[in-house]
């Protein structure tokens, strides 16, 4: 036998026997508390070049969409690319990389200088808001994942009171602001913690958050979209920017006739339907209401920051330090044994409660700095809010909302001007 062969085999036969003499002295702990082990959302490591031929991908699709719904206007193509992408960036690529998780890695990057952004996360985060700024949201269109799975289950409309959709709208603003607030803390990603398709779209995951899931699917049959309209924080962001799209999908190819037929086209509300009728007492009333709410935005801006400022404690108790130290306080000034694998952890770690004290004092600092930015935010946002219900332009057509225009296309079939030719 060749020596070099007989050395190989002798050096693995070594290491492999240091390996089970290794997993001997260190046994894997058996806990007896009927302690289970915990079960992460992990993917398998891959080939950084994957990123960018994600956002390649990325851009194509949004360019491919963009035709579609400006060009084409065709609902089917649409259709079709938003089925590619929930193949894709949905089962293929397990939901990462994701534009709507990407807000907490900004968020991470702007106020923590130890983190260094990957540039193709920055990528998928600006890319569909540039889209969105030029021709409306696209992304949700034909892009997003999560969008897709639930504009493909969406089989019949019933459409929410106004008063409940209103609402719940309202949700997304505060799951943007406390998403951004946690990441900056580094407490948490909540937005991926509880996205209801990661797991469906990697076939495993926590049970409650798949049921979850399934549950929104099901809703969604008939609530079209209840994720998009009810939860994502970065609709929120391209429903902003989508109000200042240079080109937004319309309605008809041509001049609206006002036949009414698209009026309850739309499963989301996005139509602003034609006023010539409207009546000047209207008017005047609408202007009433706008001088009110202009007076009271202040005092609902400044009751927002209050209001979590009041409560920022309880926010930094989502950083897991945070709850530790605490634990840890309470045993040693009450008695009361801090007995939480965490505590137990620590206390095996070599770390003093001093210095996890101080790192305690820095995230809370943080947090009581960021919660009345937070509700700043909040209360500001409900008042503009407001604000723009009393806003009356005259409109002589039907037209999307372009803030809350998901461009699905669904109008299309229903205005007699469109043809197959647009």
């Amino acid at each position: 036998m060749n020596k070099k062969i007989l050395y190989i085999i002798l050096f693995v036969l070594l290491i492999w026997n240091a390996a089970i003499y290794a997993q001997q002295r260190f046994p894997k702990p058996d806990f007896e508390s009927g302690y289970n082990y915990p079960e992460y959302q992990l993917t398998d490591p891959r080939n950084p070049a994957w990123e960018y031929i994600d956002v390649v991908v990325l851009i194509v699709v949004l360019a491919l969409t963009t035709r579609f719904t400006l060009k084409t206007r065709s609902r089917k193509s649409i259709l079709l690319i938003s089925l590619f992408s929930l193949i894709y960036f949905g089962f293929f690529r397990v939901g990462c990389i994701c534009s709507i998780g990407a807000i907490q890695n900004i968020a991470l990057a702007l106020f923590n200088d130890g983190y260094t952004l990957p540039l193709s996360v920055l990528l998928f985060f600006l890319i569909p808001i540039l889209f969105t700024l030029a021709y409306g949201r696209q992304f949700c269109a034909g892009a997003c994942p999560l969008g897709a799975i639930q504009e493909l289950t969406g089989f019949y409309s019933v459409k929410l009171p106004r008063t409940a959709e209103v609402i719940l709208s309202t949700v997304p603003y505060i799951y943007l602001a406390l998403s951004i607030l946690f990441a900056a803390t580094n407490s948490h990603f909540i937005i991926c913690k509880y996205d209801p398709f990661v797991g469906i779209f990697r076939l495993n995951g926590p049970a409650t958050i798949m049921i979850f899931g399934i549950l929104l699917l099901i809703s969604g049959v008939f609530i079209n979209r209840p994720y998009c309209r009810f939860l994502c924080p970065y609709g929120v962001i391209l429903n902003w920017v989508s109000r200042f799209s240079n080109k937004h999908l319309t309605i008809t190819p041509t001049t609206c006739i006002n036949c009414r037929l698209c009026e309850n086209s739309c499963p989301y509300n996005a139509i602003i339907p034609s006023d010539i009728l409207q009546e000047k007492e209207s008017m005047i009333k609408s202007r009433k209401k706008f001088i009110l709410y202009l007076i009271l935005l202040p005092a609902i801006t400044l009751g927002g920051i209050f209001f979590t400022q009041m409560f920022s404690n309880d926010l930094a108790m989502v950083n897991q330090k945070v709850r530790l130290a605490n634990e840890l306080r309470m045993e040693r000034e009450n008695g009361i044994k801090a007995i939480s694998i965490d505590a137990v952890t620590f206390k095996e770690s070599g770390v003093t409660l001093d210095q996890l004290f101080a790192e305690e004092k820095v995230i809370l600092t943080r947090t009581r700095k960021g919660a009345p930015w937070v509700g700043g935010f909040l209360g500001l946002s409900l008042g503009i809010a407001l604000l723009l219900t009393t806003i009356k332009k005259r409109r002589d057509e039907y037209k999307p909302d372009q803030g809350s225009c998901y461009s699905c296309g669904r109008c299309f079939e229903y205005c007699p001007m469109h043809t197959e030719k647009y």
